[in-house]
């Protein structure tokens, strides 16, 4: 069996990724602040620790994956934190969506530490995690990453993207890109129910043409069945759509669409649903009748 990993957040991704990792044959030491999440992964064959620093002081190979900046801050450098516990030689792998300025500050604390920092945000979703099938965008040192690289690519297409907070900033690029989809999809779906048109065959028939996109041919067909069970959380997407206007700002970049997206996501959780999957966006937009016969 290869080298003990630890991973430090064991809910829908984390779980994935633990499943993928105990399906390669590797043991897996983990840690989530809730206890259900806890004992789901044990079920999983994961050994369950009492902190992030038991983690670290378990193990050499560290993920990460919670759901926001303020929770990848606490588990670096909070109370019984990895910052505290990790020997030399270490490397923490973030595969959270992090505010680059604090991916900065964790890297710079671990590095003093002999610690290596890797941000590695991902795009595909608890199943690909599953798979081994994300896109992982990772940003770190090349001798970091080279050592990180056979466990990376146990669980996807692993591109180095440059220094620290590269790969964070390729997220962002990746959700301007993914997360106007969700509500451009919905927006077709509601369209083609306006005129009558059997919606359930659009994304075969648009498969070949340049409007085909993965989240159209995974989207729209749930958003159809109105499958809205979460894979990923609506409110996850609201807060990566305010980073990524946040990130922006910073450069006096103008993304209307994202703030179009913005909008739809804030209503979507004022109405109530911060707990469906993002592609519940959908029930934002008006059903509309079919035409008349």
């Amino acid at each position: 069996m290869s080298e003990a990993v630890g991973f430090i957040g064991l809910g829908l991704m984390g779980a994935g990724f633990c499943k993928r990792l105990l399906a390669s044959g590797r043991k897996v030491v983990g840690f989530d602040l809730d206890p259900a999440r806890r004992s789901e992964a044990q079920a999983l064959g994961v050994e369950i620790v009492a902190s992030p620093a038991e983690v670290a002081r378990r193990t050499r190979l560290i993920g990460i994956a919670v759901t926001t900046t303020k929770a990848v801050d606490a588990v670096v450098s909070g109370a019984d934190g990895v910052l505290g516990a990790a020997s030399a030689g270490t490397i923490v792998i973030d595969f959270s969506t992090t505010e680059i300025a604090v991916t900065k500050k964790l890297a710079a604390a671990l590095a003093a530490k002999g610690v290596a920092f890797i941000d590695a945000p991902v795009s595909g979703g608890p199943p690909a995690a599953e798979a081994g099938t994300l896109a992982i965008m990772a940003g770190g040192t090349k001798e970091a990453i080279e050592a990180a690289r056979p466990l990376a690519e146990c669980l996807g297409l692993f591109t180095h993207m440059g220094d620290v907070g590269a790969g964070q900033a390729t997220k962002l690029v990746n959700q301007a890109l993914c997360l106007t989809n969700y509500c451009i999809v919905a927006e077709g779906l509601r369209l083609a129910e306006a005129y009558g048109v059997d919606a359930s065959r659009i994304p075969a028939a648009l498969a070949p043409g340049l409007g085909n996109s993965a989240v159209l041919q995974v989207m729209m067909p749930r958003m159809i069945a109105q499958d809205f069970a979460p894979r990923g959380y609506a409110r996850q997407v609201l807060k990566d759509l305010e980073m990524l206007t946040e990130a922006g700002r910073e450069h006096h970049l103008a993304m209307p669409m994202v703030a179009q997206a913005t909008t739809l996501f804030r209503m979507l959780i004022g109405q109530g649903h911060s707990e469906l999957d993002g592609i519940a966006v959908v029930k934002v937009l008006p059903e509309v009748a079919p035409p008349a016969a």
